[in-house]
């Protein structure tokens, strides 16, 4: 079996679509096509259901893309310690964010490190944190950053963040003349809410839940400050880390803290029992020698 068809297949599974698969290897659509047959062939099963607007896996295809996905990791780890043994002074780093994180702290981080590393090349791909978590450990990031709680048992964490979650309502909601509200009194409020893929979403809901109800969800979103725009609009009330609400200076919006805080914490997390390069290593040294 050719790793290149393994590879073609990922694309496809990633995009589920043959043509924007053909579009991202920068290959003709009949030449990914072709591939994938000679993978099924080969295997003797379908791997893809073909339609005119998708291309859906079948539960062979998922099978054989777990596979796909352990054999390429265990080939860029194997490109990695040759790399370290090979050419110490030079290194890449696969690294996945959060949006929220990245727009928050990094620029700044990133910036520096670039500064003492100059030949460490930094990939960075912005995913939601339950998405960092997965593909931390599926091998496709070498690192990620991602929301506490993380399974420790199969992750090693190193925190970085710790802040206090606040609660942000319109100037004239009947909750803005509050200094301090108890999360109870948000029973019947509208909220606009983390989009799904974001650990922010469970972890919030779980406190609502032990509060003894279900949010109501007006709006979701992935960008902070359309979040922080909509509850100025008076079209809800969200919460959001202190950070966030430290560069929120819009005057119709009233910052309120939770009565019973609730902690952000964040924390940058590799696979356990899997290699870090050197270059991986230098920068989880430099993030934690310079919290953000």
């Amino acid at each position: 079996m050719e790793l290149r068809k393994l590879q073609l297949f990922m694309e496809v599974a990633k995009f589920k679509s043959i043509t924007k698969a053909a579009e991202s290897m920068h290959i003709s659509q009949p030449a990914i096509s072709k591939s994938i047959r000679g993978l099924e062939e080969e295997l003797g099963m379908t791997l893809v259901i073909r339609t005119n607007k998708t291309s859906d896996l079948t539960d062979a295809g998922k099978i054989v893309l777990e596979y796909a996905q352990r054999i390429a990791g265990i080939l860029s780890e194997m490109k990695t310690t040759l790399n370290d043994i090979t050419n110490l002074s030079r290194g890449q780093i696969d690294i996945g964010l959060p949006p929220f994180i990245g727009s928050l702290f990094f620029p700044r981080v990133i910036a520096k490190f670039h500064h003492s590393y100059p030949n460490i090349v930094l990939n960075i791909t912005e995913y939601g944190g339950a998405r960092v978590v997965k593909s931390v450990e599926e091998g496709e990031f070498e690192l990620g950053v991602a929301v506490l709680p993380i399974d420790e048992q199969q992750f090693d964490v190193y925190p970085i963040v710790e802040e206090e979650m606040k609660l942000l309502v319109y100037k004239e909601h009947h909750l803005a003349r509050h200094n301090v509200v108890d999360i109870k009194e948000l029973r019947n409020e509208e909220f606009i809410f983390y989009h799904e893929e974001f650990a922010l979403n469970q972890i919030m809901r779980n406190h609502f839940i032990a509060a003894g109800f279900e949010p109501n969800i007006l709006f979701m979103s992935s960008q902070w400050d359309l979040m922080t725009e909509m509850v100025a609009a008076n079209l809800g009330i969200t919460i959001l880390p202190q950070s966030i609400c430290n560069r929120s200076f819009n005057p119709d919006i009233r910052i309120i803290d939770l009565e019973q805080p609730i902690l952000w914490r964040l924390a940058v997390l590799t696979k356990k029992d899997r290699y870090i390069s050197n270059a991986g290593r230098t920068f989880i040294d430099f993030i934690l020698k310079d919290p953000l």
